[in-house]
């Protein structure tokens, strides 16, 4: 099995060649502002499962924008997957191979080990290649010439305080490692308010990887060397989303998703590595003391969040391709960019999934519900009490599922994207005096505001399982089914009693 059905995409304008040959990319030469407007033409298009967008004049408050906006990259599955570098239907067999990757199982003889000479390759892909002159470094603005205003920064919702940027890689490193040290670096979506020329709000949640670092230098007194990569490869991108482990790099794992080395350049004027092939880079420190209000904002969750603070970062170069592309999206209630990965991502991290969990034959997490707050779960159900530890398993395996609300645990005969088969499983399979695990005080994602307090609440397990031995005490009930041979005569005799092959 090779790890890709597609070459590999070297830079994002690569990706967008495939995705026009494809014609999955549409150019609008009408003029479309960045303040709302470009928002609600993405959504009705994201909405209608429509092709990525290149803006070519994107303007505010009537000036043109230096550069085109690509907006809805991933707004569909296809785009997705194909930016993974698979067709749709063999996203579960990528997972098979990461999920190997992860956890490789003992080699058994010759045969099995020239069988996993795609996996030998893509672990070669980690290695980064550096280069001297990187594309990202064609232009590169400093001291009075930083100024945000050049590039063609949305303002999403009604309401909000300034232009977001809002697919930002931002990139950061521990204390005491190396300026060209890949391994060690993390690289997250963090959106970021724009405070003017050359200030901007770095806003992270407290578990995610950038705020442990910042939290690392500011304990030393230092500010943290900071870059934000705009309009990388999408590999680079989609492994900035990915779960993976936090002793895992989303630089090097680029590479296995690409299927060749991640080509990476030394910053212009601060410590760290970025993507060579990047259309923008932005540099700078973020303040280890030097805080401010940020938001109100849009945000998955469709309600604007609360005003916090959060650490501004000062920027010192602004480096560029000669001709950027500047890559932008919005965020809001599902269906957004986010929540169209979250699905690919779904039956991407189902492999893994199994084999930390071998009981679960299915999962699924709503995009409805902002994907991660809640999950169906089907299960091989063996012995009682066995969906409570299915439940509990799942809630501590990543730190994703850590802020999962509910759990609704189901046997596998039922299709866990089905709601009619879900809700017939809780409608006659959960009894709420027996069949609720209910949780208070655990971490919960701060975004919402449902919790009693903030980071602070709860969650529920819903057993909608059959009932087995000390479960119940009752006869339980046997599900109608009709017999395989009766089944076969009405297949013998639909066609001769309609004729379509359809009732009318």
């Amino acid at each position: 099995m090779s790890l890709r059905d597609l070459p590999p995409f070297s830079d994002l304008r690569a990706f967008l060649a495939f995705l026009d040959g494809e014609g999955d990319l549409k150019r609008i030469d009408a003029p479309v502002d960045t303040v709302h407007e470009m928002t609600a033409l993405h959504r009705r298009v994201l909405v209608a499962d429509g092709p990525a967008l290149r803006f070519d004049q994107a303007h505010s408050a009537g000036a043109r924008a230096s550069m085109p906006s690509i907006a809805n990259l991933f707004g569909a599955q296809r785009r997705v997957a194909a930016g993974l570098g698979v067709k749709p239907e063999r996203v579960g067999e990528l997972g098979e191979m990461l999920a190997a990757l992860r956890e490789p199982a003992p080699v058994d003889g010759l045969k099995d080990a020239l069988s996993r000479w795609p996996m030998v390759r893509a672990a070669l892909s980690t290695r980064p290649q550096i280069v001297s002159r990187p594309p990202c470094q064609q232009i590169c603005l400093t001291g009075a010439d930083v100024d945000l205003a050049r590039l063609p920064i949305q303002t999403c919702w009604p309401g909000e305080p300034a232009p977001l940027i809002t697919w930002p890689l931002v990139i950061t490193r521990p204390p005491d490692t190396a300026a060209d040290d890949s391994a060690n670096v993390n690289v997250g979506v963090y959106r970021m308010q724009s405070l003017g020329k050359d200030r901007a709000i770095l806003r992270w949640l407290h578990h995610r990887g950038g705020a442990a670092h910042h939290r690392a230098w500011a304990a030393r007194g230092q500010d943290m060397p900071v870059a934000v990569a705009i309009g990388a490869d999408p590999a680079t991108i989609l492994a900035a989303v990915l779960p993976l482990p936090e002793s895992l790099s989303e630089l090097r794992f680029s590479g296995v998703l690409r299927g060749e080395r991640p080509r990476l350049a030394a910053a212009a004027t601060v410590p760290l590595v970025v993507p060579a092939d990047a259309e923008i880079v932005l540099e700078g420190y973020a303040s280890a003391t030097e805080t401010a209000p940020e938001g109100p904002y849009g945000d998955h969750t469709g309600y604007y969040n609360s005003v916090e603070p959060f650490p501004v970062m000062r920027i010192t170069a602004i480096t560029m391709r000669r001709d950027p592309l500047y890559l932008t999206t919005f965020t809001g209630r599902p269906p957004d960019e986010p929540s169209v990965i979250g699905s690919v991502f779904n039956d991407l991290a189902l492999p893994l999934i199994r084999r930390q969990i071998p009981e679960i034959a299915d999962i699924w997490l709503p995009p409805e519900a902002c994907s991660y707050r809640m999950a169906v779960v089907s299960i091989r159900k063996r012995y009682p009490g066995q969906a409570r530890r299915a439940m509990m398993a799942l809630w501590g395996m990543l730190p994703q599922f850590n802020y999962t609300k509910t759990i609704v645990v189901v046997d596998d005969d039922i299709d866990v994207r089905s709601f009619a088969d879900v809700a017939w499983a809780v409608a006659t399979r959960m009894d709420p005096s027996r069949d609720l695990m209910l949780l208070s005080n655990t971490p919960i994602d701060y975004l919402d505001f449902a919790s009693p307090e903030s980071g602070l609440g709860g969650k529920i397990g819903i057993d909608a399982t059959n009932k087995i031995g000390a479960e119940t005490q009752r006869e339980w009930g046997t599900v109608l089914k009709m017999s395989a041979d009766v089944e076969a005569r009405v297949d013998a005799l639909w066609p001769r009693i309609f004729d379509a092959g359809k009732p009318s």
